[in-house]
């Protein structure tokens, strides 16, 4: 009975980290694709420094 709980409590947590995993590579994809191609200059600006101060390549 023991082990039935340890298994449900490991696969609870892998389904945990795979769905904080997926929001999270989603929340990255919609912030880098609304602030990279936003039309709103301080949006893209704002962006573009911050690509910058990670030396993350945005020319």
């Amino acid at each position: 009975m023991n082990t039935a709980s340890v298994s449900l409590g490991t696969s609870a947590s892998s389904q945990s980290r795979l769905l904080q995993l997926a929001f999270a590579g989603l929340l990255g994809i919609f912030v880098i694709g609304f602030t990279g191609f936003s039309h709103i200059e301080a949006v893209h600006n704002a962006a573009h420094d911050a690509r910058h101060s990670m030396a993350f390549p945005c020319h």
